[in-house]
């Protein structure tokens, strides 16, 4: 399976070249790794060239929807089979990325999503991330009318109908809950598989308790009241 692994990265440069030497490290066959540098002021962009990495330099920064979306055309336009978002500030573990594409390929799934509460885990938000990450849980789980613990996890992979659904429409800022109910409405297969998760150790969060609040009442809105789509 041609698989694009995509690195959405905003002032990154303490953080991506270990990134991206983590995921050299794991060997997968038939794979691109793609660091969209999100008009970053530091160094993101050459140290992730220096790891090995290809990189897409945006002139301003877009956001995280902006920056992904930008690695979804990429895998469109070249024809990827599966495009994995990864995050660059080293949250993610990449010795699950095997795991996520047999999974893909073995379950038939449009989405696969990296769970940190699928299972029992050594992540322990915040009061506030956690009462946010259950509201979304419980809001998706009755859109979808299925169980999906973990919304808000950038650790997803998915394939090339997912793919062609994004390009033509991905949300600007906090993508993570709105994708996941956008497909399945229309009757995309999303599956979880349980990960662990670093604590962030470099760089800092975009997310402030301000734009939290922000966050919560626009996602919910957004989740409410959606585009069509499909999966066909």
């Amino acid at each position: 399976m041609k698989t694009l692994i995509i690195i959405p990265a905003y002032n990154e440069g303490e953080a991506i070249y270990d990134v991206v030497n983590s995921i050299k490290q794991e060997n997968i066959q038939d794979t691109t790794i793609l660091v969209i540098n999100d008009g970053s002021q530091d160094n993101t962009s050459c140290e992730a060239r220096s790891g090995g990495a290809r990189v897409i330099d945006l002139p301003i920064n877009l956001g995280i929807g902006g920056a992904v979306q930008t690695g979804y055309l990429y895998a469109y336009y070249n024809n990827y089979d599966i495009a994995i978002q990864f995050d660059g500030d080293g949250q993610h573990k990449a010795k699950y990325l095997k795991t996520i594409i047999e999974e893909m390929e073995k379950s038939k799934s449009d989405m696969i999503i990296g769970s940190r509460f699928i299972e029992k885990s050594n992540y322990n938000p915040s009061f506030f991330r956690n009462a946010g990450i259950k509201f979304f849980s419980k809001l998706i789980s009755s859109i979808c009318r299925q169980n999906i613990y973990d919304t808000t996890s950038g650790y997803r992979a998915i394939n090339k109908k997912v793919i062609k659904a994004f390009i033509d429409y991905y949300p600007k800022d906090y993508p993570e809950v709105e994708t996941i109910a956008y497909i399945v409405k229309e009757g995309c297969k999303v599956r979880e598989i349980p990960v662990e998760m670093n604590y962030r150790e470099k760089g800092k969060s975009s997310i402030t308790p301000i734009k939290s609040i922000y966050y919560m009442i626009k996602v919910t809105l957004a989740t409410i009241i959606l585009p069509k789509t499909s999966c066909n």
